[in-house]
């Protein structure tokens, strides 16, 4: 750690305690997630999962793990910093939460294609909500906090159902299905679309079957053939007698939504399903017509600390994911033919001699061998300088960070 020098105390959590840092070679802002080791029960399995993970997940709208420093007493994840998390961002910069259409269209693009690269990579991340979005001075939104992450498409498919925060969780998840798939990070993300529009959550639940009575009150009760249906594909869901609620549109539930245009509403309608297999999926979304509606540009949105958002043009976001999409959605998708991202580059995407985690560590995660496995070519050697983040990735000075995720990080 001694080349590192903690500048300020950004959020603690259960497990870990965030800090903004700066490197003293090269003066690049970081954040420094440290967590504290039980002599017992040694390193949490969520620390160990999430070092797994994100050092294979490389994509600019997922935050950058640059390095692991372990002690006796504490393992030190050094992330690329961010100034802010999209909660505090609506606070900041929306008109009582809420956003402008423009930024709304922006952060859901970012926030479907970080999405849509874990799943191809076979990550659910189960947490996604506004806290654990992460926005840096460019605008650019990344995904954070993959401590309740797991990889998916192997073997042990049968996945705890204690996951997601409560008003962002799945319907499928809160009957207790232990099955579920990427369709759980698709119902977050239509959570957090419709929280960005109005400025408020969209299902405000005091517990799970309080929860539930929100959900069915927007997206109707399912019918006995529908619950049928998802208990073939999920045995252990559990259903009882619920009151029987008419569908309701998007336009009249999602408050401030008519600026953002039919395209939005439709494209909430198709994340927002209570069958997790009518979903539509990530890839799919980005090539709804939703966002097809910008004439080749993008804005950035409003760096934290300013409330003048200016705009910058980045060539027509699309082309990533061009597998067909379901016929029953075709009319609504983009043509296929490939173009480039329109979110700029990050410098320095790969970094060489991330340190390895210590194979009695990872020896503790009880887990699935995919998740175990820390890359050999990230193991420091004897001689080798640390891995150090690449120039300009943080902004001396600017409020808030990665782990601004905050309060909530963790608990």
């Amino acid at each position: 750690m001694n080349q590192y020098i903690t500048l300020e105390k950004l959020g603690e959590g259960t497990y870990a305690t965030v800090y903004k840092g700066r490197h003293r070679t090269n003066n690049t802002v970081v954040a420094l997630k440290e967590i504290h080791l039980d002599a017992e029960e040694g390193t949490p399995s969520t620390a160990i999962r999430e070092i797994s993970l994100m050092k294979e997940l490389k994509h600019v709208n997922i935050v950058r793990l640059y390095d692991v420093i372990h002690t006796e007493t504490k393992l030190t994840l050094i992330f690329e910093f961010c100034d802010v998390d999209l909660k505090r961002y609506m606070d900041q910069h929306g008109e009582r939460g809420a956003l402008r259409p423009d930024v709304v269209r922006s952060f859901m693009y970012q926030l479907c294609k970080g999405t849509a690269f874990c799943h191809e990579n076979q990550v659910l991340h189960r947490d996604l909500k506004p806290q654990n979005l992460l926005i840096n001075a460019k605008g650019e939104l990344k995904l954070g906090d993959f401590g309740l992450a797991r990889a998916f498409g192997v073997p042990v498919n049968t996945f705890s159902n204690e996951v997601v925060t409560l008003w962002y969780r799945a319907p499928d998840v809160l009957l207790g299905s232990r099955t579920y798939s990427t369709s759980i990070d698709v119902w977050s993300c239509g959570c957090i679309f419709a929280e960005m529009i109005s400025g408020l959550p969209l299902f405000r639940g005091r517990d799970n079957g309080d929860q539930l009575l929100h959900i069915m009150r927007v997206v109707g009760t399912p019918t006995e053939q529908q619950f049928n249906k998802m208990k073939a594909e999920s045995p252990e869901i559990h259903v009882k007698p619920f009151p029987r609620y008419p569908k309701q549109s998007m336009s009249v539930c999602v408050a401030k939504i008519g600026p953002h245009g039919s395209g939005a509403v439709d494209l909430l309608d198709c994340l927002i399903k209570f069958d997790p297999m009518e979903r539509m999926s990530a890839a799919d979304a980005l090539r709804h017509v939703y966002f097809t509606a910008i004439n080749g540009q993008y804005p950035t949105p409003a760096p934290p600390g300013s409330m003048a958002p200016p705009a910058f043009n980045f060539p027509h976001p699309h082309g990533d994911f061009r597998q067909p999409a379901p016929a029953q959605h075709q009319q609504q998708y983009l043509p296929t033919a490939p173009m480039s991202m329109y979110a700029p580059s990050m410098p320095g995407a790969q970094i060489p001699g991330v340190a390895q985690v210590p194979a009695h560590l990872q020896a503790q995660a009880m887990h699935h061998a995919q998740m175990q496995a820390v890359q050999a070519q990230g193991m420091m050697q004897p001689g080798m300088q640390p891995a150090m983040p690449p120039q300009g990735m943080g902004q001396p000075g600017m409020p808030q960070g990665y782990g601004y995720a905050g309060a909530q990080y963790h608990r």
